[in-house]
């Protein structure tokens, strides 16, 4: 998707003491320009969430209505006494964060084949800040998201024990969370075609119901268990429960994070460099 001309022309427009001639390629960048392109481009995906109304309203209103199927509609054959809900919230917030971070396949997809990314690299501006800004507007907006259905969910009984420093912990870990599955979504994005990139959200949707998100591993069928207790989604989820909780990590903070930072570091590196190869021309 193509940028508006009064935000190319902000683009363009050399920051003090800065090269103007010749490509981004030759640009060399301080700390302070590169963390103002990367605040443009966060800006540039900021307004375009927000004047995307059907992608908005999903965004927000999807994690919202999967959690209200949960609860209402299912919780009571699962649990009779009402107490699903503590249970399943933080299976709902993996997956409705996955599923918005996925977003951001798409986006690099479209910017990679739309002729977006080559106005931008005929602008001095540092070049890796097109995927952070995909990557912290997804924060933002996943950030947002993931409010409402806690609020949606203490509506509808959920009854969370952490204190004040375990929300704080609750806050960051969400964060963690949306980083590494958006960097993993814009490496996907770099990768595969507008219409494949359209379909990665399938990967968020489908595999956390293969794991402690919903029901108990014991209670799946025997050849799932190996699968369904090792696999990123469960400790990743039960970590949250229990920070959501206010009980012990012990058992599943450690790969939890282990699988988020991970996929963190790999996603970021392996994105940055094919970004800097396909873009090298």
């Amino acid at each position: 998707m193509s940028t508006t001309a009064p935000e190319t022309a902000r683009a363009a427009r050399p920051a003090p003491g800065r090269r103007t001639t010749g490509t981004a390629r030759s640009a060399r960048h301080s700390p302070a320009t590169a963390l103002r392109d990367v605040s443009a481009m966060t800006g540039r995906e900021l307004r375009r969430t927000l004047r995307s109304v059907d992608g908005l309203v999903t965004a927000l209103m999807l994690p919202v209505l999967i959690m209200l199927v949960f609860v209402v509609v299912f919780g009571g054959a699962i649990e009779d006494d009402g107490s699903y809900v503590d249970y399943v919230v933080p299976g709902i917030l993996v997956l409705c964060l996955g599923f918005g971070s996925a977003t951001a396949a798409l986006s690099v997809a479209q910017d990679m084949t739309s002729g977006t990314i080559n106005r931008f690299k005929t602008l001095p501006i540092f070049g890796p800040s097109v995927l952070w800004a995909h990557v912290l507007a997804s924060t933002v907006r996943n950030l947002v998201s993931a409010t409402l259905v806690l609020l949606v969910a203490v509506a509808l009984g959920f009854s969370p024990g952490a204190d004040l420093g375990g929300w704080v912990g609750v806050a960051g870990y969400l964060a963690l969370m949306v980083l590494a599955f958006t960097w993993l979504s814009c490496l996907a994005g770099l990768v595969l075609s507008v219409d494949a990139a359209a379909s990665f959200n399938m990967f968020f949707l489908f595999v956390p119901y293969l794991s402690s998100g919903f029901v108990q591993v014991e209670t799946m069928p025997t050849w799932l268990h190996g699968f369904a207790a090792h696999q990123p989604f469960t400790p990743i989820i039960e970590t949250l429960r229990a920070l959501l909780s206010g009980t012990s990590t012990a058992g599943s903070l450690v790969p939890a994070i282990a699988w988020l930072v991970g996929m963190f570091a790999v996603s970021c590196a392996l994105a940055s460099v094919l970004y800097r190869r396909r873009t090298a021309h």
